[in-house]
């Protein structure tokens, strides 16, 4: 295929060397086709040596990389990303190398992106909802996205990711529930600072507290001030924030109803909560579980590369305490 550029296709090439060959100057053919003096003599050149096959379009692709990442890294950044199912800008910082690097590496590969993949088994998803318009507030405090995340409590002892399901279906008392924790989080649009809490259940009473905490621990960090809470239109959300978000100054917020993705910065945390919190690593207890997501917030704040911000935490999107 000749390139998108090309002044001249195979024809074109082959009327240059017949107007050489009728006498015309070079310099003429070149005025009268648009292109360079070294075009026409290139390809005059090619036909001298090579005939008509010198005419025909060729690889722009260098016969030597001595750049190109060795394949050992290629290798590696396949492997993690399989294994782990991490984006360019982590498995990059963990590697050495550029995010753009990886992109290019993952895509030369044929590795389908993240958002084309189950988060818990990484397997290629038939379709996608991608959001329409994306929108980023100006500063922090501007707007939160709020929503809960349930997930299934794991019994004393450890679950099947602990035992397999084999062995685990051998033990198992089905008489006694296990029951479901209900995590709840709020994120900054701004900043992505995140605060999530694991509950007993998502009534109206339960929902209320918990903006009153994390307004206060988006306070310590800084965010004074919330100006609108976003969440979708479960009923707990819809009749039981009002005093909270009047005695914080905000206004609440509602998406449109079966439409999730616009509340998408929260429900983006919720899946990064099911994948790097609760089902990255084998618990024995549910208490274990719920105690290690205090400090897996703070890393994520802290710590955690955020493409969105650059590679950065949220926490750089702060002023200094």
């Amino acid at each position: 295929m000749a390139h998108a550029n090309a002044r001249t296709t195979v024809h074109g090439r082959l009327l240059i060397v017949q107007r050489h060959r009728q006498g015309w100057a070079q310099a003429h053919i070149a005025a009268a086709m648009g292109i360079s003096r070294k075009c026409v003599r290139t390809w005059i050149t090619r036909y001298e040596t090579e005939g008509l096959d010198g005419l025909q379009d060729r690889s722009s692709r260098p016969h030597h990389s001595p750049t190109r990442t060795p394949h050992e890294v290629e290798e590696r950044i396949v492997e993690l990303r399989t294994r782990e199912r991490r984006g360019p800008d982590e498995l990059g910082a963990q590697l050495g190398v550029p995010a753009r690097t990886v992109s290019r590496v993952l895509a030369r590969h044929g590795v389908p992106h993240l958002s084309a993949l189950d988060p818990m088994t990484g397997a290629v998803l038939r379709s996608s909802k991608v959001t329409a318009v994306r929108y980023e507030r100006a500063y922090p405090g501007a707007l939160v996205h709020m929503d809960v995340k349930k997930i299934g409590r794991i019994p004393d002892g450890g679950g099947w990711r602990a035992h397999g399901r084999a062995d685990r279906e051998k033990t198992r008392d089905r008489s006694t529930k296990v029951g479901y924790d209900y995590v709840h989080s709020l994120v900054d649009d701004h900043s992505r600072l995140a605060y999530s809490e694991v509950l007993a259940d998502e009534k109206g009473p339960t929902c209320a507290g918990f903006l009153t905490r994390a307004a206060a621990y988006f306070a310590h960090r800084g965010i004074a001030r919330i100006e609108r809470v976003m969440t979708d239109n479960a009923w707990a959300y819809r009749w039981s924030l009002h005093g909270v978000c009047a005695a914080l100054g905000a206004r609440q917020k509602f998406i449109r109803p079966h439409c999730p993705w616009q509340n998408g910065k929260v429900e983006r945390l919720n899946r990064t909560l099911a994948t790097e919190w609760a089902y990255r690593q084998v618990f024995t207890s549910n208490a274990e579980r719920t105690a290690a997501l205090a400090p897996w917030i703070e890393h994520y704040n802290t710590q955690r590369r955020h493409s969105a911000l650059g590679g950065l935490p949220p926490v750089s999107r702060l002023a200094p305490m």
